[in-house]
């Protein structure tokens, strides 16, 4: 391990069953962390600090008396639309949110491999856009560059794992929302395959478009988070068959054919590619090309694609504002995305539904010719704070889809995509490409990611210093990454 790099979640779940460090000792340094940079990243909605560290006691003693359970007594944390039990779950918004009676099955999932769950992370507004930031909770940071958004919606985990405060979490994305905040705070994030990860007690989430996801600096901590975290509740509407992808981690992905597709899908407004970031996504691709795969560029054939995704993603947006102790709180342009959901609701709705089948044949076939697809994640680096503030909502519209117009269309196929960092743009805010599959493919995707991440090693560059331009403040410091199996020789 490289001298001052945060210790990842296997690192740390081998420590502890080796009895190098215990639970409470790594949920303390993780606590401290929070405490540290909460002030600057504000990453968290919800530190659970006091039953963090009981569970963490619970933890050591269970190792002590040999017990053995994949992620025993390792700190995690999760975004703020996972319910945990005895908190609220406010999802980004205002008011008064009860606590919740009992774990979401994710959460009940990860809590069973023994992770501790040291709080919830923060997120935009019920999830809608591709920056963290609000009237509930202020703005969160991004640790390389804190001028800048660490990118949504899952920007609170995206922070947290970024500036080594936790070693993974929890994210969910409908749209890019672990993608898109793991490109640009240089992580992994990986999208499952529907349902891999349940989303109860909702049994899909934004008529099936919002899947939970895991976001961490290596593919194998990604991959072991996302193997902890899965499998289905009994009630869900989408049970894929059970896979292991940690198995994958380090497996030949063999030769494999890859199509090069750095034209977005059609939209309503205008999308164009950063000539800085399509240089980073084609010499990933270069690379892909070295390591022995085929590489050359073909587009999917997503048509009309966006007519299929509107009404799923306003529909569930209208459900949830139905959810929310008081929606008079809420930002105007939910509000108003929420109206054009209740419209949307009806025939609409049912015809995207409708759709999903014909675009997995006809999206399909270019996995026929093709094993993967490489793809940039976003056409943009990371927008300033605020730089969506104040906007209307045609106008956030727009510049969401001018910065992130690649991910949103495997939310409505269903299929796995996985985040990898592609390196930096304006000398320090990270970009990413997408490894995107057909259904139930997570293990190739994860076998070619970490071959990528052998060649490239990504995780020897943290932002342990970050300077903010936008503020002046010079080099902002974000907690030492020290202690126990932080460092090594």
């Amino acid at each position: 391990m490289t001298s001052g790099r945060p210790a990842g979640l296997v690192e740390r779940a081998r420590a502890l069953a080796e009895g190098s460090v215990s639970s409470r000792a790594l949920v303390e340094e993780a606590l401290a962390k929070v405490a540290a940079t909460q002030g600057t990243l504000n990453a968290f909605r919800l530190v659970r600090a006091e039953a963090a560290l009981a569970e963490a006691d619970a933890a050591d003693a269970e190792l002590a008396a040999g017990g053995h359970r994949p992620l025993l007594g390792v700190p995690v944390a999760v975004k703020d639309d996972m319910d945990v039990a005895g908190e609220p779950t406010a999802f980004g918004c205002r008011g008064a949110f009860p606590p919740v009676p009992e774990d979401g099955e994710a959460v009940r999932r990860l809590r069973a491999a023994g992770a501790v769950i040291v709080g919830k992370t923060n997120t935009c507004e019920l999830g809608q856009w591709p920056f963290t930031e609000g009237p509930a909770f202020g703005d969160t940071r991004n640790p390389w560059h804190t001028g800048h958004t660490p990118g949504g919606s899952s920007g609170g985990s995206a922070a947290a794992v970024a500036a080594g405060l936790v070693p993974a979490a929890l994210g969910s994305d409908g749209a890019g929302s672990v993608r898109i905040p793991a490109s640009w705070t240089h992580l992994v994030g990986i999208k499952p395959q529907r349902g891999r990860i349940s989303t109860w007690p909702r049994p899909e989430s934004f008529h099936g478009i919002t899947v939970n996801g895991t976001l961490a600096r290596t593919v194998e901590d990604a991959a072991l988070l996302l193997d902890a975290a899965s499998g289905s509740h009994a009630h869900d509407l989408h049970r894929p068959p059970a896979l292991r992808t940690t198995d994958a981690v380090g497996r030949d992905p063999g030769r494999l054919r890859i199509a090069l597709s750095l034209k977005p899908p059609f939209t309503a407004v205008p999308a164009r590619l950063r000539p800085d970031v399509r240089a980073r996504v084609v010499a990933l691709a270069e690379r892909l090309t070295a390591l022995g795969h085929e590489v050359e560029e073909a587009d999917p054939a997503y048509g009309q694609i966006g007519l299929a995704f509107v009404p799923r993603a306003t529909a569930g947006l209208a459900e949830r504002v139905r959810d929310v102790p008081d929606p008079a709180l809420l930002d105007r342009r939910t509000r108003e995305a929420a109206r054009l959901g209740r419209l949307l609701g009806g025939a609409p709705l049912r015809a995207a539904r409708r759709a999903e089948a014909r675009l997995h044949r006809r999206i399909g076939a270019l996995f026929t010719t093709y094993d993967v697809v490489l793809a940039p994640t976003t056409a943009a680096p990371a927008p300033r704070i605020g730089a969506l503030h104040g906007l209307s909502g045609f106008g956030t519209d727009r510049a969401m889809i001018a910065a992130c117009p690649y991910a949103w269309p495997w939310n409505v196929l269903g299929w796995p995509g996985v985040n990898v960092p592609a390196g930096f743009v304006d000398d320090t805010l990270p970009v990413g490409a997408q490894l995107l599959g057909p259904a139930h493919s997570e293990p190739l995707l994860v076998s070619l990611a970490a071959q990528l991440e052998a060649d490239q090693r990504w995780f020897e560059r943290w932002p342990g210093r970050a300077t903010d331009r936008e503020t002046g403040g010079g080099a902002t410091e974000f907690g030492p990454h020290t202690g126990p199996q932080a460092t090594g020789p």
